[in-house]
């Protein structure tokens, strides 16, 4: 491999931030010349299929770019979501994601995923995009959040639903609409409306 073609393929690698291998085939960069800039220490293995520069410098959501890079049409959602959001003090052991009602639950080697089941709007709506270490990841709003834990209460704790909605309220003085909208989709208005009424 040339000086000059191992400057190229890590000025690739360095630009796509977190680099699957099928992703350098495509810019030219080959498995045996991925595997010569690992040997040589200029590029790093970080998970299963997942290869960084080796003066990668990763971010507090690096663990959200890990599985968007490998569960692309991963939303991330609950308690991932009020992190991201700061709308908990809650630090789940577990990345929260939304994927379709029969979409296979994916297996990550080194990250514990939990996953939602979302279908119609409840999926497509509601959902930002960001991009993180040169990887685009998608979370639900912040209202979309709050209503998304009252619906699923049971699986994440009254408690916290409670808490997001406080936080949201402070937070996001002129949200209330947007949280009516999202708690009419996610049919939990009546659930919601007593907590409403008591943090107001």
């Amino acid at each position: 491999m040339s000086t000059t073609t191992k400057r190229q393929a890590l000025r690739t690698i360095a630009k796509l931030g977190l680099a699957r291998p099928r992703e350098l085939e495509a810019h030219g960069i080959s498995r045996a010349q991925l595997a010569r800039l690992v040997a040589d220490g200029l590029v790093l293995r970080q998970a299963r299929g997942i290869y960084v520069a080796v003066d990668h410098a990763p971010t507090e959501l690096h663990t959200l770019a890990q599985v968007a890079k490998r569960v692309p049409e991963a939303v991330f959602c609950l308690l991932t979501a009020l992190r991201f959001h700061e709308l908990t003090t809650q630090s789940p052991a577990e990345v929260w994601i939304a994927l379709p009602e029969k979409a296979r639950k994916p297996r990550l080697d080194s990250l514990r995923l939990a996953v939602a089941r979302f279908s119609g709007a409840a999926l497509t709506e509601g959902i930002m995009e960001r991009r993180v270490e040169g990887v685009t990841i998608r979370v639900t709003s912040a209202a979309k959040t709050v209503a998304d834990c009252f619906k699923y209460r049971n699986k994440i704790g009254i408690d916290v639903a409670i808490e997001a909605l406080r936080d949201f309220t402070r937070q996001y003085r002129g949200g209330a609409t947007e949280l009516a909208r999202f708690a009419r989709l996610c049919r939990v208005s009546r659930v919601m409306q007593p907590y409403l009424d008591s943090v107001s």
